[in-house]
């Protein structure tokens, strides 16, 4: 476990550097973290820009809230501003409290992943960007996550119902409707484009050790979600019977449980500006 969390720590580590990489930051620079989250983004930004300001947004006024506690052991004056918003709505919230503001770099890291309208967040934040700006994202792509039925080892499924589970599951990220699935790199860069940007992009295989712990295998089969996500076995239900979910469930129990395996991910840089050059 020990060694999976570290691993996960490293990966995180290179997608924090490689967005600084692309960023360019420079002291005097105003940033804006468009999805702070724990603060990976936030804490180096204000590190880097201690002449400038950083602004920090969370989706909710809980996350918002913890990240407050996060910085308030900083100075006041080292404190980043903390904001409660989606991409869409930063905007109006940014007009409220900073009038005119705009800023020298965006970063943010699956800060499009929740944004079920991704043209219009991007014509949004095109808005807040200094025109010499630049916009730097780091996105997981669903579409492409692992699939857990390649963690299995096929023969030890009946044949039909093995390839009934390929389908059932691949059927999860051809959902044309599911924002969360229904886009890649190249609908982002559409997205970035169509609102003035040039766009350079990057997209990278990774591969992370995940530990199968029973409370991950219990969200998998959960019959609700504690998200308006339906789970794995939700999914499923629409082609498998409840009882060919069981097998489906203890084999994963017998065969990964406790067992460390290498996940698939893709990530897509994304550094974009009026200036590019394609």
């Amino acid at each position: 476990m020990q060694r999976t969390l570290s691993q996960g720590g490293e990966q995180l580590e290179k997608v924090r550097d490689r967005i600084f990489t692309l960023a360019q930051l420079q002291r005097h620079h105003v940033v804006l973290d468009l999805n702070a989250g724990s603060g990976l983004l936030t804490f180096e930004a204000l590190r880097q820009v201690p002449e400038g300001g950083v602004y920090a947004c969370r989706r909710t006024s809980a996350e918002a809230l913890a990240l407050q506690e996060q910085v308030a052991t900083l100075p006041e004056l080292q404190r980043p501003v903390v904001l409660t918003a989606t991409l869409t709505q930063l905007p109006e919230v940014l007009a409220t409290q900073i009038p005119d503001i705009r800023f020298d770099c965006m970063i943010g890291r699956n800060a499009f992943i929740h944004e079920p309208d991704k043209s219009a967040a991007a014509q949004r934040l095109v808005q807040l960007l200094q025109p010499s700006g630049v916009l730097v994202l780091a996105e997981t792509i669903p579409r492409y996550t692992q699939r857990l039925y390649r963690l299995l080892d096929s023969s030890k499924l009946n044949t039909n119902l093995y390839q009934r589970l390929v389908t059932a599951e691949e059927a999860i990220y051809r959902d044309t409707l599911d924002p969360m699935v229904n886009w890649d790199a190249w609908d982002l860069r559409q997205a970035l484009e169509s609102v003035g940007l040039g766009v350079d992009v990057d997209e990278n295989r990774a591969f992370t050790q995940m530990q199968i712990t029973p409370a991950l295998i219990d969200r998998w089969f959960r019959t609700t979600s504690a998200t308006n996500r339906p789970s794995y076995a939700a999914h499923l239900a629409k082609n498998l019977t409840d009882q060919e979910i069981c097998v489906i469930k203890e084999l994963f129990i017998r065969s990964l449980l406790h067992q460390t395996v290498d996940w698939e991910s893709v990530i897509v840089f994304v550094q974009a500006s009026f200036w590019s050059k394609q």
